[in-house]
């Protein structure tokens, strides 16, 4: 397919995909479930889906994590997307093409509150200093802002339960109101 025709393919779509990326501990999984139901949506865990589909280089004994194959990724995902439909779950967000998404939600989280997450998920100290570090210096909001158009990308704060379901209650009023105005187009 060529680019001219996967453009073509992505700008004919009824059903939005969104990007939710944050650092590890964020809740990225739990709002994309959350909004998946709520939106009909497919819930697309990358991360997940490097372990059951081998989409990466080995595993990196000492951070305890696969080493992803971006190329692979792409490959994987990249009909999956042209169709629509889906909410993308994943720690980076500057592998994927900018006309992939319709929005690009970047969660942040209070660095107490995620160095718990962290530690209760059993990361080593070394994981946990350089994420808690990663969080403090924005990271993922800086390279969503390198990487799509300013006009699609959201920060959201996500540090309790309240928060989640606000978040989802407004990605899903996004999507009504994304929906709508394709069908008037």
């Amino acid at each position: 397919m060529s680019d001219t025709e996967s453009e073509e393919q992505f700008s004919e779509r009824i059903n939005p995909n969104i990007l939710i990326t944050g650092t590890p501990g964020t809740g990225k999984t739990t709002l994309c479930e959350l909004v998946a139901e709520s939106t009909g949506l497919i819930h697309i865990d990358v991360g997940k889906l490097v372990k059951e589909k081998g989409l990466h280089q080995g595993f990196d004994q000492e951070y305890q994590s696969y080493i992803t194959d971006d190329d692979k990724i792409i490959d994987e995902l990249e009909d999956t997307l042209s169709k629509g439909g889906n909410i993308v779950d994943f720690h980076s967000c500057e592998i994927f093409p900018e006309r992939w998404f319709d929005l690009v939600l970047v969660l942040r989280t209070n660095n107490t509150i995620l160095y718990d997450r962290l530690e209760k998920r059993g990361y080593i100290q070394k994981k946990i200093t350089e994420n808690i570090e990663c969080e403090i210096f924005q990271e993922i909001l800086e390279e969503a802002k390198e990487s799509y158009s300013p006009e699609i990308i959201i920060e959201l704060q996500s540090n309790s339960l309240q928060d989640m379901e606000s978040n989802s209650m407004r990605i899903e009023e996004w999507v009504k109101n994304w929906k709508s105005k394709k069908i008037q187009e």
